[in-house]
């Protein structure tokens, strides 16, 4: 096939490419979002030093995440490296690449649902991709807000109930931040007071996801979820405040202490 009608990435750009032939001098790839175009993996833009063994370092069938270090326009020639490629790039191209697979999985249970045409897709697509970076961003964004999201995409009835019964069944990516709290209360009534203050706050902070848990005297495991761990650290901090300044109030003691954040994962 021609690479003269094909789309050719640019020098510097991060890839997603296909080992197809492994050799001595290096390995031949193909290009997993240029319509399966070729490049070359030189054996010195590999690893650092000396390779005795190129099978060692990349096998055939393998993805890797490549640096296109140059592009010969007229040739078709694109040169690559592995060893170019922080651990960092690697991670946001593998992460991007998971997202436009989960994508494409989203709008094909569309398609089959809502029995679509191929120019039917393309439609939706162009009116995703006017508003988002990604089809995966926008169903993640209808799942979390609903019909008004779907309105301002002015797409059909049919379709926008299709695309409604997908993202009701996508679990929503959240954070879990948590932490132990320590409260005594010297009075007599001192329990009933501890409990009272916590319900208060649990009652007052339903829109947080709040939970406490009783751990066993007098320490107590408070978490709050919520979609990034900005927003999850943003609702913690005054719920903690309060109950700092409740317990004192009743002359009792805080105390409170990290614990380790969880991610759950997207589906």
């Amino acid at each position: 096939m021609s690479t003269e009608t094909q789309e050719l990435p640019e020098q510097g750009e991060i890839i997603l490419a296909t080992i197809t032939k492994v050799m001595d001098h290096g390995a031949y790839v193909t290009l997993d979002e240029y319509n399966g175009i070729q490049g070359f993996l030189h054996v010195s833009e590999i690893a650092p030093g000396w390779i005795r063994s190129v099978g060692k370092f990349v096998k055939q069938g393998e993805k890797k995440v490549l640096l296109v270090k140059r592009v010969n326009s007229e040739r078709g020639d694109i040169d690559l490296s592995l060893k170019q490629v922080s651990t960092d790039q690697k991670k946001r191209k593998l992460l991007e690449a998971k997202r436009f697979e989960k994508g494409k999985t989203l709008i094909n249970s569309v398609k089959e649902s809502a029995k679509l045409s191929d120019n039917d897709v393309e439609k939706i697509e162009e009116a995703i991709y006017a508003k988002y970076d990604s089809i995966y961003d926008a169903f993640l964004d209808i799942a979390r807000k609903g019909e008004s999201v779907l309105n301002e995409l002015k797409i059909s009835k049919k379709i926008a109930t299709a695309i409604k019964d997908v993202c009701e069944k996508i679990r929503l990516p959240s954070v879990e931040i948590r932490g132990i709290l320590e409260l005594t209360n010297n009075q007599p009534d001192g329990v009933e007071v501890i409990k009272k203050i916590l319900l208060d706050v649990i009652k007052k902070e339903k829109e947080s996801n709040v939970q406490i848990t009783y751990l066993g005297a007098p320490k107590y495991r408070i978490s709050v979820s919520a979609q990034d761990f900005k927003s999850a650290e943003r609702s913690l901090k005054p719920i903690i405040e309060e109950i700092q300044k409740s317990i004192e109030k009743k002359k009792g003691s805080f105390k409170f202490s990290r614990e380790e954040s969880k991610k759950t994962r997207e589906t």
